[in-house]
């Protein structure tokens, strides 16, 4: 699967629904997120059960804002619509497929007690 860009409009569906959701927020005068790009599309092709999707972080100014977006490139993860990772940064194709992997292997469950039990305290 080709990786998908998303706006301010679109994210919210896209992030929210079942399933894994990788998304790279970048801009293209960014020198690392334009060495990222390459690994990120290939991981698309290599994984075609997990949406990957792009913000353009000059584009999608608000949206960037919105999502506390302070350095790029950063990679977020969602799983079933939580947010399960974020990080500024690249990762080579190892880590990411590493990263990946644990991102399938997490209990869900338990990872909503979590949130559940910290939003209560």
């Amino acid at each position: 699967m080709a990786t998908i860009d998303i706006t301010e409009k679109t994210f919210e569906d896209t992030v929210t629904g079942q399933g894994i959701v990788l998304v790279d927020f970048w801009a293209a005068w960014c020198g690392p997120c334009r060495s990222f790009a390459p690994t990120f599309s290939a991981a698309s092709e290599k994984h075609p059960d997990i949406v990957f999707a792009k913000v353009d972080t000059e584009v999608e100014q608000g949206l960037a804002a919105a999502a506390s977006i302070t350095s790029i490139p950063t990679l977020m993860a969602f799983r079933d619509g939580t947010l399960v990772f974020s990080q500024p940064g690249t990762l080579n194709a190892s880590s990411l497929d590493e990263l990946i992997d644990r991102i399938k292997d997490l209990d869900m469950t338990e990872v909503q007690a979590k949130l559940a039990s910290r939003q209560s305290a």
